[in-house]
């Protein structure tokens, strides 16, 4: 089935369980994607597909400008991963594909 999709995601952050529509449009070993949510929209930045695991950067501006290292694993419907916000370590990140 591949990594490309519409996905469901909740990201486990310090201020709580941020919820959030994550695209991914794959083109050969890369990707081009956003993540939508109650914090705004971000762009997924120097996506990489290896297989069913996925990489990516997200320039994070609020609460707080950072940039988001990003890494997950597709498996059939789920999404399963890690974001790494810098000095508040990682957040994990799980969901499935929407439809």
């Amino acid at each position: 089935m591949g990594v490309a999709g519409t996905y469901n995601v909740t990201v486990k952050s310090p201020m709580g369980e941020q919820a959030g529509t994550f695209t991914v449009e794959v083109s050969g070993d890369s990707f081009t994607g956003t993540l939508s949510g109650g914090l705004g929209t971000m762009e997924a930045n120097n996506g990489k597909v290896s297989g069913d695991t996925i990489t990516w950067q997200m320039d994070m501006k609020v609460p707080m400008p950072m940039t988001l290292d990003c890494e997950a694993t597709v498996t059939g419907d789920a999404i399963a991963g890690k974001v790494v916000a810098g000095p508040f370590g990682a957040m994990p990140l799980t969901g499935t594909r929407a439809g």
